[in-house]
């Protein structure tokens, strides 16, 4: 049995109204828990490559200070999609490098956020054997609308500001 192919507008419609009603910020932190799961992939293969895990600090750092400069945050986005595009080929290195990339852009779109979330599944799926595949997506979904959920309980409990 061959896998199923991987649909990006299908998983979508899975965030849209979590994400619609979430803080930027938040959106945020989870975009970085996203894509931490599957930079290994791009890190593994492109240890001397630092380009995805500095859009991920680059995210923590207007997380922590709340500094916004549209240039760092763009050249960070633009780099890791970068990185993404010299691994060549479809993989999860490459899906992974385009999970921080559009994490990273959260700052100054929310709606970014699911992009970090899709593409990490994509990794996943690409990883994964044809007989693991959906499973192994369904399992990450599950932990990544959990871990939204989890992220704005605890902003709702201890509100910024």
């Amino acid at each position: 049995m061959s896998k199923s192919k991987f649909s990006l507008l299908q998983h979508k419609a899975v965030f849209t109204d979590l994400v619609e009603s979430t803080d930027q910020k938040t959106l945020a932190r989870w975009a970085i828990d996203c894509a931490e799961r599957v930079l290994p992939y791009f890190e593994d293969q492109f240890p001397d490559d630092p380009r995805p895990r500095q859009a991920l600090v680059t995210l923590q750092a207007w997380i922590d200070t709340g500094e916004f400069r549209m240039a760092v945050i763009r050249k960070a986005s633009l780099d890791s999609h970068a990185a993404a595009r010299e691994v060549g080929e479809d993989s999860p290195a490459r899906s992974a490098a385009r999970a921080a990339g559009q994490a990273v852009a959260t700052a100054h779109v929310y709606a970014h956020a699911p992009g970090a979330a899709i593409y990490a599944l994509q990794a996943l799926h690409r990883a994964s054997s044809d007989a693991d595949a959906d499973a192994a997506v369904e399992r990450e979904r599950a932990w990544q609308v959990q871990r939204l959920l989890d992220l704005r309980e605890a902003e709702f409990a201890h509100p910024a500001g």
